[in-house]
């Protein structure tokens, strides 16, 4: 059972089409997103608006801004509080909002770990400090301590922290959760061909300026990483071409 089971975006709630994010193509073009998997991938390229959007889903649930629990309301960056119009705009249906969960959010992570430290919870997060551990080690404490019950996970770029060896402990892991925990859900954006292989996970693609579902390898970093493997030779010399060469003074 899906916890999240629609995003719609109320066009009569946005003040200002020409704020951002509404510029964004994709969220512009936002009307309805049916969720029917437990565990749901945002693809797309760096600017698209996929993370854009999970932000907002994060805030709409009542998570901290930068990350965390309920509990974490940290804000240091403007560009996190710019979501709140859209997330103030958004519709989103559940069929169950405990209010349980984790945002995991990679480019303010190391905030995060440093509220944990000044509040004296490191026991909950594999007892020491996130800090005192390198950065894929503190992410997979994370994921290991805190990812252990029912509730409503988003994660930003995870692959960030991650080794291609941890992304493959992450995705067992998460198979591990989903199987024993009936109320559970995954929300995340990623260019990680390796994690959007999951079995029967839901993926969206913002590319194109429109926000579409589509098969895993139908995904750019599946089709871009599986091309470039296979004949690295061909694509390093076409990049390479492609490139003024720099001349010596």
């Amino acid at each position: 059972m899906a916890l999240l089971r629609s995003v719609t975006l109320l066009r009569d709630r946005v003040a200002d089409w020409s704020a951002y994010p509404f510029t964004v193509p994709a969220i512009r073009s936002l009307e309805t997103l049916e969720i029917r998997s437990k565990i749901c991938f945002f693809v797309g390229e760096n600017g698209s608006g996929k993370s854009t959007l999970l932000e907002a889903i994060a805030e709409n649930y009542g998570f901290g801004r930068e990350g965390g629990s309920r509990s974490f309301y940290r804000t240091t960056t403007e560009s996190v509080s710019s979501i709140v119009p859209l997330s103030k705009a958004l519709r989103i249906a559940f069929s169950a909002r405990t209010g349980l969960g984790f945002y995991l959010r990679a480019e303010s992570f190391f905030n995060i770990a440093t509220q944990v430290d000044e509040m004296g919870l490191q026991d909950g997060y594999g007892g020491q400090s996130l800090h005192a551990q390198s950065h894929g080690e503190s992410f997979l404490s994370v994921l290991e301590n805190r990812f252990r019950r029912k509730g409503f996970y988003v994660l930003d770029e995870p692959e960030a922290a991650l080794s291609p060896q941890r992304q493959l402990s992450m995705l067992a892991l998460l198979n591990s959760l989903l199987k024993k925990n009936e109320d559970i859900q995954f929300l995340i954006a990623s260019h990680s061909p390796i994690l959007l292989a999951y079995p029967q996970a839901q993926i969206f693609s913002f590319d194109e300026g429109m926000i579409k579902e589509i098969s895993y390898r139908e995904t750019s970093p599946y089709q871009i990483v599986s091309r470039f493997i296979a004949r690295p030779e061909v694509y390093l010399r076409q990049l390479f071409d492609e490139l003024p060469l720099k001349q010596d003074d």
